[in-house]
């Protein structure tokens, strides 16, 4: 039964990850001169031209628009570092609750700001015990800053298994480094 639940685990998280991106494409915004405008402007003289003579045209002066500034939240300026997991685990460690507290603080601190959490794995196992493994992985991340006051719906979770390895040795200080999570912050609503 289990094994059937990771395989559509599997399968299900293929199609969610496999869809393309859509471009969205806007057409550049023009603005016309207001009729106001267009009457105050100097009326061009018309004189008979000769063949060499270029041509001129009054250019109507563009709107000015006023704009507001916008509050944005600094998140990249503002770096957290990874928190590791044991082998074939996903509770959290104690070395890696001052990491979690941190980005706690910051989310509380910026109310604006969502995370993604992203879980990994080494390279051992099957891809797809790695992806269900990173997931628990990042969802108890996300549950333990749920518990400091930050809402679940500013934190969202992925499992990228093994396909993002930070280093590519076969040891265990190498496996230890991929067997984490990573956080990655914006905007909300993006």
């Amino acid at each position: 039964m289990k094994r059937i639940f990771l395989l559509f685990l599997a399968f299900v998280l293929v199609f969610v990850f496999a869809g393309c991106a859509k471009k969205v494409v806007t057409a550049p915004v023009t603005q016309e001169a207001p009729k106001e405008t267009a009457q105050k402007a100097a009326p061009v003289e018309q004189t008979p031209m000769k063949a060499e003579e270029p041509v001129t045209v009054a250019k109507a002066e563009p709107k000015k628009v006023e704009t507001m500034p916008v509050k944005e939240v600094e998140a990249k300026s503002y770096q957290f570092g990874n928190i590791l997991f044991d082998f074939d685990k996903y509770t959290i460690r104690e070395d890696a609750k001052p990491t979690l507290k941190s980005v706690a603080d910051w989310m509380i601190k910026n109310k604006d700001a969502k995370m993604i959490l992203e879980g990994h794995c080494d390279e051992r196992g099957t891809n797809e015990y790695n992806l269900a493994l990173g997931e628990k992985r990042a969802k108890s991340a996300r549950d333990y800053i749920a518990s400091a006051g930050v809402t679940k719906n500013r934190l969202d979770t992925i499992s990228y298994g093994e396909e993002k390895p930070l280093c590519k040795e076969q040891t265990e200080d190498c496996w230890q480094k991929n067997r984490r999570v990573q956080f990655v912050s914006g905007k909300a609503g993006k």
